[in-house]
């Protein structure tokens, strides 16, 4: 699988519809949830104020394996970032990777 590069919107610039870097960048997180199971464990993990300690394959009904791959793909994006607590995982979404999504959505 390619790496996929962040970009990084300047945040008192409004994206302006068919500004090449905001296209580029609304393709890179529309592909990031691109699949329902991402939508879900995001939406998920929204619902929670903290960092996300705990089983993520209890909120989607996949294997660890593929929840683990579906995870991978939103931290690439950006979207999750997910940070090691002795022997556990703690996953939470990243606020201005959210915000840049809602604006450029916006800019449509």
């Amino acid at each position: 699988m390619s790496k996929t590069r962040t970009l990084t919107l300047h945040p008192h610039r409004p994206p302006h519809a068919g500004d090449e870097r905001s296209d580029h960048e609304l393709a890179v997180l529309c592909k990031a949830l691109g699949h329902p199971a991402r939508v879900q464990l995001l939406r998920f993990l929204m619902q929670h104020e903290a960092c996300f300690f705990g089983d993520l394959s209890e909120a989607v009904p996949l294997a660890a394996s593929t929840v683990s791959q579906h995870l991978a793909i939103l931290k690439e994006a950006g979207l999750v970032e997910g940070s090691a607590d002795q022997q556990r995982v703690c996953y939470c979404v990243v606020p201005k990777r959210l915000a840049a999504l809602k604006r450029l959505i916006a800019a449509l």
